[in-house]
């Protein structure tokens, strides 16, 4: 692998969902910066997929969700093939989560319906930051790097354990999340929303 190149400025103008995101956002960039090329075939926390398909999946969302915040509809249909197919693939997600970050900073991203998903929109851009922290772990977990849940202490757990509260029971009869598990008695309230996505918190590659 390269040096890790100059990572891009998450930064939003106002206090909302894009500065959890890009708090997120940043931080997983950097976990992708991470990743071997021999990592690709290794299994993650997320059991459907191994690390070359959850990129795919992030890259996939992070292009999406800025249609959404746009409110143009979206395709979350077939998955391009992205990580180890173009040379330049972590840097294409670097460029991509800036976009996301900027599109849902945009006056009004927050307010309405989005396109085809007709969901409150300010549901829908926390779905976008459920998916880039909780994958961002998977991603640090099955390749063996560090992984800080907040960055920044902005309040980004909190943020997500009311969207699981939220859209939990719906996600999960749709088979966005496994069944929850029981969380450690010294669980954190990370570990918490990592159960409640179906993951155990204590997952290991080993």
């Amino acid at each position: 692998m390269s040096d890790l190149p100059k990572m891009p400025s998450f930064s939003a103008p106002s206090r909302g969902i894009a500065d959890y995101l890009a708090a997120a956002a940043d931080h997983c960039v950097r976990v992708v910066h991470g990743i071997a090329d021999e990592d690709l075939g290794r299994p993650t926390p997320c059991p459907d997929y191994d690390v070359r398909r959850l990129t795919d999946h992030l890259i996939q969302m992070s292009e999406q969700f800025q249609l959404l915040a746009r409110k143009e509809d979206s395709d979350f249909g077939t998955t391009p093939g992205n990580a180890g197919v173009r040379p330049d693939w972590r840097e294409h997600f670097a460029r991509e989560c800036e976009g996301l970050v900027a599109a849902w900073a945009e006056p009004g991203a927050e307010e309405g319906t989005t396109g085809s998903l007709e969901m409150p929109a300010a549901t829908v851009g926390r779905m976008a930051l459920l998916d880039l922290a909780v994958h961002g772990w998977d991603l640090a977990r099955a390749t063996e790097q560090g992984y800080v849940p907040d960055p920044g202490g902005l309040g980004v757990v909190r943020e997500l354990r009311e969207t699981m509260a939220a859209i939990g029971p719906t996600g999960r009869s749709m088979g966005a999340f496994g069944p929850a598990v029981q969380a450690p008695a010294n669980a954190t309230e990370w570990d918490k929303l990592l159960a409640e996505t179906g993951r155990d918190p204590h997952w290991s590659r080993g």
